[in-house]
């Protein structure tokens, strides 16, 4: 993709993190905004933040969940916009379980949000995009597509189908004037771990939250590492800032972050065994972030 300016973009989960402010980057580029959110008072948020920058934004209040609400979504933003360049399927959630303990409600929660909602909207928007004579699908995964802890097993269901999902329509639609990408974040400071659903018969934080709470001094409590999450990892704007350079340099993997990269390096090199180089990487990692402020970027 040549240019971000005066391209209609759409981006679920607007109303805070990595969404947020990829609508506040793409705004700042030129791009029209239209915003979706579950949350009435996180998405009037960001449309506030929005008014900034001299272009159009419309809000959608949206449920990703609901798939009649996504099929009506195209021609809504199209009503108010003319028409659509980009679209970012970014809302995503989590419940900390093992499966033996996960009721059926947790898990096709996680998994309408996070899979049927992405396939949903790809199915919705692609032939609009397809219409445009350059357009980008961003569909978002995580490093959890890629490699697997305990007590995430709807999270890891979802974002592996998600990615597989999305590799395979890269290939459909190579050649044509829709980039297909998949973006692959590490640990970066959002709230997803406040919003996540804890079953609370059980204990409330996995093995790697564990590791990474005794390695900072702090609870394994969801407050406390809900807390640790987002004020430790990668600020969602420089996250936001490195899923828009692999669309305009249409990389249709874009790995989100250095601890992402070292993950993916170690499942390449021990595909079955991979986490017993994991203490090698992460501990470094949690000790430099510690003594280093995680900050956004500039003017932000």
């Amino acid at each position: 993709m040549k240019t971000l300016s005066n391209k209609v973009a759409v981006i679920t989960g607007a109303g805070s993190g990595i969404g947020r402010y990829l609508a506040i980057l793409l705004a700042r580029s030129g791009a029209n905004i239209a915003a979706c959110e579950i949350s009435e008072t996180a998405l009037a948020e960001t449309v506030s933040m929005l008014r900034d920058y001299p272009v159009k934004v419309s809000s959608h209040l949206l449920d990703v969940a609901d798939k009649a609400a996504i099929e009506a979504l195209p021609e809504q933003v199209i009503a108010q916009h003319g028409h659509v360049d980009l679209v970012f399927n970014n809302a995503g959630v989590t419940v900390d379980s093992t499966f033996e303990d996960l009721s059926e409600t947790d898990w096709d929660w996680v998994m309408n949000i996070n899979l049927q909602g992405v396939i949903n909207s790809s199915r919705a928007f692609l032939p609009h995009l397809k219409q445009r004579p350059e357009a980008a699908l961003i569909n978002t995964s995580s490093i959890f597509g890629m490699i697997v802890v305990e007590r995430q097993s709807v999270y890891h269901t979802a974002k592996f189908a998600v990615r597989g999902f999305t590799e395979s329509l890269a290939k459909e639609m190579k050649g044509g004037s829709v980039q297909i990408h998949c973006v692959h974040p590490g640990h970066i400071g959002t709230n997803i771990l406040g919003n996540a659903r804890i079953n609370k018969s059980e204990e409330s934080a996995n093995a790697f939250q564990r590791l990474m709470g005794k390695l900072a001094g702090i609870g394994d409590d969801q407050e406390s590492m809900a807390a640790f999450f987002e004020q430790n990892g990668m600020h969602p704007s420089r996250a936001a800032q490195i899923m828009l350079n692999g669309v305009l340099n249409n990389r249709p993997r874009i790995l989100v972050g250095t601890d992402a990269k070292l993950m993916d390096l170690c499942q390449r090199l021990m595909p079955i065994h991979y986490e017993k180089l994991f203490p090698f990487f992460t501990v470094p990692l949690t000790f430099l972030r510690n003594k280093k402020p995680i900050k956004g970027l500039p003017s932000l």
